[in-house]
């Protein structure tokens, strides 16, 4: 078994990772920025290590530096949490080579997943549907060629970047060679590589995951689905599992689809399949490697800890549970809180100067923030995420409201007014949304 981890992250999802360890009784290493040395999981920890200044360069994302901090510490592996080195399939071989476990996939499936062209043909040779697009790299020479073929509109995508970075829609033949221009321009910016790719363009689909976890030995079991279709500039906002979507025979279909993928990749440890979901038909868009932002709303319908099974798995002790064991329970919401300004979307770094989450049945706060945190401006907005379960979607909507009013956080903007406000929506009582819907809404809150 592993007897000490290191967790090189931080903030919200440093802290949940630290919590799962103590559970299974194994010591924690925190390692830290300058800028974070007051951050709730550095204090919890049981050694904490300053690996450098305050950009992520220096400090998270410096490999040799949490390579290093494992050696001082005597860590036998390390969690990479999400964002940062989570994906990085360079950190999973360097670690390898030092006997230091990656708690996470091998390298080898890391790299598959992460170019989006070479994903997109290994999910179609697995089983798994996929949209109509391109074969490979579109470059400007044969973009015409490919758009005619997949038919307008159609969207431009980094194949090695995500998060709406290097993606650009062409409506028409007269939009295609600005957009795969664009498109190209940011996705060098972004990701110091050109290339792209080309898809049909869905009109008014939804953002499905299913969260799927491997041994790495052909064994692998699908945790249903959530609905991420609310976004913001390509940036999740409020997520909720089960999808108001989907029906059970739908869920369990894709559901299946995935674990048999899963399978066939002897893939390992935790991971989600993501596709637009237009007129009851999914389509693979990508596959994220790590665990994800809104992995908690799995777990209130499931009760499977996903953080305990990651290692678990990465400890070579397999799966707790098979696909007849998991049972799906009620409903969840996540809200991501975040350090901003509900109107501009501004960050607004500083110090909270109260700090009062809600309880109750039903009730989850995953965050590193508390009264008198100073929030550094150098990082991920994100301060918190506020996990609500019911027994039905209506019970968990009455839930959530309660718990918004009862949120304080002072002395900083966050986007808990915003979700306020999204509470009392009719779309959203129904479940009536696509991935278009927030960015409309708040684009008529701002013209009105």
């Amino acid at each position: 078994m592993i007897s000490k981890v290191l967790i090189a992250n931080r903030g919200e999802i440093a802290l949940r990772v630290l919590r799962a360890c103590k559970e299974l009784g194994i010591a924690t290493v925190a390692v830290h920025s300058t800028a974070d040395a007051d951050a709730m999981h550095v204090r919890l920890a049981d050694e904490s290590v300053c690996i450098g200044p305050p950009p992520s360069r220096e400090s998270y994302l410096n490999i040799h530096q949490i390579v290093a901090a494992c050696e001082i510490t005597g860590a036998d592996a390390v969690h990479p949490g999400y964002g940062f080195l989570s994906e990085n399939a360079k950190f999973a071989e360097i670690l390898d080579a030092h006997g230091i476990t990656f708690i996470g996939p091998t390298a080898e499936h890391i790299r598959i997943m992460g170019d989006k062209i070479t994903a997109k043909k290994t999910a179609e040779a697995l089983g798994i549907p996929v949209v109509p697009g391109s074969d490979g790299e579109v470059k400007p020479e044969n973009a015409l060629d490919v758009a005619r073929k997949i038919g307008f509109p159609v969207l431009i995508k980094a194949t090695a970047g995500g998060g709406g970075r290097g993606m650009k829609v062409a409506r028409s033949e007269a939009d295609l060679e600005e957009a795969v221009s664009t498109a190209r321009s940011e996705a060098l910016a972004a990701f110091g590589n050109d290339a792209v790719y080309m898809e049909k363009y869905l009109g008014k689909p939804r953002h499905i995951e299913i969260q799927v976890v491997g041994d790495g030995m052909g064994n692998a079991v699908h945790l249903g689905e959530r609905d991420c279709s609310l976004q913001r500039r390509h940036q999740k906002v409020w997520e909720e599992a089960n999808s108001p979507a989907l029906n059970v025979e739908q869920r369990m279909k894709i559901g299946q689809i995935c674990a048999d993928a899963m399978k066939k990749l002897k893939y390992r440890g935790a991971g989600t399949v993501e596709f637009l979901y237009e007129n009851g038909e999914f389509y693979f868009i990508e596959m994220n490697t790590r665990l994800q932002v809104e992995h908690p709303i799995t777990e209130a319908i499931t009760g499977i800890d996903l953080v305990h099974e990651q290692i678990r798995v990465a400890s070579g002790a397999g799966l707790s549970v098979r696909q007849e064991d998991i049972v799906f329970s009620g409903h969840a919401i996540e809200c991501r809180i975040n350090a901003e300004d509900p109107r501009t979307f501004v960050p607004s770094p500083g110090t909270i100067t109260h700090f009062h989450a809600p309880g109750g049945l039903g009730v989850r706060v995953d965050s590193g923030a508390y009264q008198g945190y100073r929030i550094p401006p150098y990082y991920d907005s994100l301060i918190g995420k506020l996990i609500v379960h019911g027994r039905t979607r209506v019970e968990c909507m009455m839930r959530l409201r309660r718990v918004l009013d009862e949120f304080v956080i002072d002395g900083i903007k966050t986007t808990l007014p915003l979700f306020q406000d999204l509470i009392g929506n009719q779309d959203i009582a129904n479940g009536d949304y696509d991935i278009h819907w927030l960015e409309n809404y708040l684009a008529s809150k701002t013209d009105a």
